[in-house]
């Protein structure tokens, strides 16, 4: 991974919850007090599911994934697309990779303009 990928971030709040994506108030009701960067760590695939009918600009089929992160032993869930070439099953450890386009900018009714495009996806390790 490239150090000028922006960090698959996440909240760290004062009960030692994180949440992904980050929240202005944690789940203790609180403010966070630290990040966390979760494209450093792997994560394992809690269940997935196979989409073939997609919004406008997004490949078909798409393959989306629940998985969790083990951060310092807090659990951690995302869910995100997996990278076209490969199929995962439950179970299996996977790590996040940057994408500079998770879907086509000019393909939907927005101006690609108003919106960021990036993110990252999950590929098994």
């Amino acid at each position: 991974m490239s150090d000028d990928n922006p960090p698959m971030e996440a909240y760290r709040y004062p009960d030692g919850s994180i949440t992904y994506p980050g929240h202005p108030v944690g789940p203790d009701g609180e403010e966070p007090v630290g990040t966390v960067d979760l494209s450093e760590y792997t994560a394992t695939v809690l269940t997935w599911t196979t989409s073939t009918a997609t919004p406008p600009g997004v490949r078909a089929p798409n393959t989306l994934a629940i998985v969790e992160f083990d951060v310092e032993g807090e659990p951690v869930r995302a869910i995100g697309q997996v990278t076209d070439e490969d199929d995962v099953e439950i179970g299996d450890e996977v790590e996040p990779v940057y994408c500079e386009e998770l879907r086509e900018p000019g393909a939907g009714i927005r101006e690609p303009a108003s919106q960021d495009w990036d993110g990252y996806q999950f590929r098994p390790v």
